[in-house]
């Protein structure tokens, strides 16, 4: 697998008044899938993410990306592999309001040695038309776009999205997900995608549900639904 996690513990806090947040994550994502990572608040979701993404330490165990572990590498190393390996997606936007929506999406490109094109990416993304307005000019859901496009003209190997729709109405979100299985198509990103929406499980190729700090199940999709068809 080209994802593997084995043992993940985290906990948070002072000795003695310590939480434990993960107990014990172990699993494995292939490459190019679309992972959901289901659960309710406080199930440990994002901060495994985070985990992921080299954000966050882990207390124990190893998360290993195509060979490379990322709890063996020191400060430099594993800020190269997060520039180099990772794109971020967040539910608030976090662009630059002094910037135009190129010039948000390009400031990815800055970090990668191997970028995406600039114009047929912003075409992907729906942005032409707005490629030269300031994010206040520019619907929540073409900001969400743009921060899309930020993480993804990096060419990055994995999509880490944490609840990229929270802050999205229905049609706006079945949107931003569309745009999100396109550029897996396209692109080939692994994406792992944090909710707690139910109905994005139909879409994704592994799903892996979390309660309490551990895994309660994790299956794949043989049939998987288009974003567009999901009702929830």
């Amino acid at each position: 697998m080209y994802l593997e996690l084995k043992d993940i513990t985290k906990s948070y806090g002072e000795e003695g008044n310590r939480t434990q947040v993960l107990r014990g994550i172990s699993c494995s994502i292939g490459k190019g899938e679309i992972c959901v990572l289901l659960g309710p608040s406080g199930s440990g979701k994002s901060t495994l993410l985070n985990i992921i993404g080299g954000i966050d330490s882990l207390d124990s165990g190893s998360v290993t990306i195509d060979g490379s572990t990322i709890e063996r590498m020191n400060e430099k190393q594993l800020s190269k592999y997060r520039r180099s390996h990772l794109g971020y997606v967040f539910q608030s936007y976090n662009l630059i309001p002094n910037l135009t929506v190129k010039e948000n999406i390009e400031v990815g490109a800055y970090l990668s040695e191997k970028p995406l094109p600039l114009q047929d990416l912003i075409e992907t993304l729906g942005l032409a038309d707005h490629r030269d307005k300031m994010p206040n000019q520019i619907s929540g859901g073409q900001q969400q776009r743009t921060s899309i496009g930020r993480a993804i003209i990096k060419n990055p190997d994995i999509l880490l999205c944490d609840e990229p729709t929270g802050a999205l109405d229905y049609n706006t979100s079945k949107e931003i997900l569309t745009l999100i299985e396109e550029v897996n198509a396209k692109y080939g990103s692994t994406v792992i995608m944090v909710t707690h929406n139910e109905a994005l499980r139909d879409m994704a190729d592994r799903v892996i549900i979390l309660r309490d700090g551990q895994i309660r199940e994790e299956y794949t999709n043989d049939r998987k639904t288009p974003a567009a068809q999901l009702e929830w």
